[in-house]
């Protein structure tokens, strides 16, 4: 009995700061490759438009591209379902290896398909059906990516670590994607993208699950965790996490945490998910000077997401998506709509940044938002499945911005009204939510 009890305050025992260390940087990590992997889809979608989806009207082209990662996003609560209740059961560390190297693996898969004038129509049906699988896998990196590197932090810096996985690490992600997007476009100029150039985009996805596999190796599962499982040995309730998840005590935060959850995935899709589309399709910039904003564009969103998540911890999760909700609603129309009209490779570059900054501000603090909604138990699950249904609705809205502009020049405007219609969304779910600053236990 001595042993057994000597074990159990080992598992309590808080991190030591070269834990709590790796425990930030695995975060950070998992969700930059993630994203890094997803994004290479967007950097390249008007040439897998033409490839899979071939229309004699681009933006449809493009529309059905959009649709593919609408398709991911409409898996990713598969995927939380999945892996959150694993990690909430198990650990968060298994969880997190086998999502991330499983993203990696499905992405680089992707160069291999054949496209529709080399196999026909079985092209894009492999496209979509290779698009279902990676959504699981996507699904599971949110499930316990995040939940480990917040949960092995003060919970002074929960706001900041926040900011820092769920949109410093997008921004990494992307900044790496616009990397490799840079270097391929330089080495397949012109029409040799369109054969070799995108395939290389994707093989260069077998790197995030090598690299994630070396980083996770000495990882540790939070204190959090570990309190929790010691507590629920000594507990009669013996429910799956989805169970309780859908129970009336947590069925209700679940619905709510919806409205902030699709407008920041919104905002999110529509400002940097979209953005690799609006300079090439609408500003028409060559893919060097497209590579180079993208990436002051990623530096924008990483500034913003620790700027924000921080100020989160400053003054509390509402009253940080109250703020803003109200700049989203205003300056997102007004930038894209000024941006369609430049022609100055500087003035897009400022609008880009600027867009990508607001787009990752909206959602900087969510994540630490739903972490506080849940407890430890239930963690993983409950912020999975709240964060990808919620980005799942939001992740559609491009792929209607495509449907519902006949021609490029009618993308900003349609940016504009949807943009202005989801942080209408957010403000309501700003509202309604209860703070939940320094309450996750």
């Amino acid at each position: 009995m001595p042993i057994v009890q000597e074990l159990d305050a080992a598992e309590a025992a808080d991190p030591t700061p070269r834990q709590t260390l790796l425990a930030i940087a695995a975060s950070c990590l998992g969700w930059s490759l993630d994203l890094f992997d997803l994004f290479i889809l967007l950097y390249v979608a008007p040439v897998l438009g033409a490839l899979f989806f071939p229309s004699q009207f681009p933006t449809l082209s493009l529309a059905a591209v959009y649709a593919s990662f609408a398709v991911t996003l409409l898996m990713r609560p598969v995927g939380s379902a999945v892996f959150g209740s694993y990690a909430d059961r198990h650990g968060r560390k298994g969880a997190m290896v086998v999502a991330v190297i499983g993203v990696g693996i499905s992405t680089a898969a992707f160069g291999l398909l054949p496209t529709l004038q080399q196999a026909g129509p079985i092209s894009p049906i492999l496209f979509l059906a290779l698009r279902l699988v990676q959504g699981v896998f996507v699904g599971g990196v949110v499930a316990s990516t995040h939940t480990i590197g917040t949960e092995s932090v003060s919970a002074k810096w929960r706001g900041t670590m926040s900011g820092l996985i769920g949109g410093g690490g997008a921004a990494v992600g992307a900044l790496l994607a616009s990397l490799v997007f840079l270097a391929t476009s330089s080495i397949f100029p012109g029409d040799s993208f369109a054969v070799w150039g995108w395939r290389c985009m994707f093989f260069s996805g077998i790197l995030s699950s090598i690299l994630g596999l070396v980083v996770f190796r000495s990882l540790e599962e939070s204190p959090l965790w570990r309190r929790a499982q010691n507590k629920k040995r000594q507990s009669t309730d013996r429910r799956t996490p989805l169970a309780m998840l859908f129970s009336a005590d947590h069925r209700g935060v679940l619905l709510t945490n919806l409205l902030i959850t699709t407008g920041g995935g919104a905002g999110y899709y529509l400002t940097s998910g979209y953005l690799p589309s609006f300079v090439k399709v609408v500003n028409k910039l060559p893919g060097t000077q497209t590579s180079l904003i993208l990436m002051v564009a990623s530096i924008a969103a990483f500034v913003a997401s620790l700027l924000i998540g921080w100020l989160s911890d400053q003054i509390g999760r509402k009253p940080t998506f109250l703020l803003i909700g109200v700049l989203n609603l205003i300056l997102i129309p007004f930038c894209y709509l000024s941006m369609a009209v430049s022609s100055d490779v500087m003035t897009i570059g400022a609008y880009a940044a600027a867009l990508a900054f607001l787009g990752n501000a909206g959602y900087a603090p969510v994540l630490i938002f739903l972490n506080e909604r849940f407890p430890t138990d239930l963690r993983a699950t409950g912020t999975g499945l709240s964060w990808n249904i919620g980005f799942a609705i939001g992740g559609i809205l491009p792929t209607f911005v495509s449907l519902l502009s006949p021609t490029p020049s009618d993308i900003p405007s349609s940016l504009a009204i949807f943009a202005g219609s989801v942080f209408v969304l957010f403000l309501i779910g700003a509202v309604a939510v209860p703070e939940t600053r320094n309450r996750m236990q």
